[in-house]
């Protein structure tokens, strides 16, 4: 079904969007204190606690035509609003609090004492990375991201503030099932939430796969 198939796509595209700027962001959480340390930290834990119809509107506030990024201040017009580009946008917002603190975790989980080894053996603070963290870290980083494609996949208030619920054009699987139950379609909806359900299950499987307790990081500190 295309609607399946455009909305896997898209929270791939919001995962992949939310994951590169997101890992190192983590990274720098979970490693260095710095003044506003904290203040960022909560920032961008934010659109897990609020309802996402809030952070819809905010969101469209702030591409509205009058907004910091709307067509009267820029002086072009980005056309994101209700296309596709929302819908991935409304799904990389609400998945970034999940991939940033699940991802920090996984990087406060490795020994720093490791990281400084290597460095006392030569190795760039890159090369450290690399050769250390990441090994240790990795299953961690994997769920991260298999928890960011989860949320991106379910994602349903954001979505409709910014992006509508336009069939064959930014509807999602969250939204069809709501258009299906609405129009007293439930076979259809039923249909679309076993898909969801046999998505959903697949990725928090593979997800409690990867958070399991790392032995190899306590292996190689003995």
């Amino acid at each position: 079904m295309e609607i399946i198939t455009t909305t896997v796509l898209w929270a791939i595209t919001a995962t992949c969007l939310v994951a590169a700027p997101g890992l190192p962001i983590a990274y720098l959480l979970a490693r260095h204190q710095f003044p506003g340390h904290r203040i960022l930290s909560t920032l961008l834990s934010l659109p897990m606690v609020l309802p996402p119809t809030a952070v819809g509107f905010l969101l469209l506030q702030l591409l509205a035509d009058r907004g910091l990024l709307g067509r009267e201040q820029l002086g072009i017009d980005l056309d994101i609003l209700y296309t596709w580009k929302a819908v991935v946008l409304a799904c990389s917002v609400m998945a970034a609090p999940l991939v940033i603190r699940t991802a920090r975790v996984s990087f406060e989980e490795v020994d720093p004492e490791l990281e400084q080894m290597a460095r006392t053996l030569g190795y760039s603070r890159l090369k450290s990375f690399i050769r250390v963290t990441l090994p240790l870290a990795w299953k961690g980083l994997l769920a991260a991201v298999l928890l960011g494609f989860t949320r991106s996949l379910g994602e349903f208030g954001a979505t409709v503030m910014i992006a509508g619920n336009i069939p064959g054009k930014t509807q999602t699987l969250a939204s069809a099932i709501y258009s299906a139950q609405q129009s007293g379609k439930d076979e259809r909806a039923l249909l679309l939430v076993a898909v969801a359900l046999l998505v959903g299950f697949v990725a928090i499987f593979l997800t409690e796969i990867c958070l399991r307790p790392n032995t190899k990081s306590k292996g190689l500190t003995r």
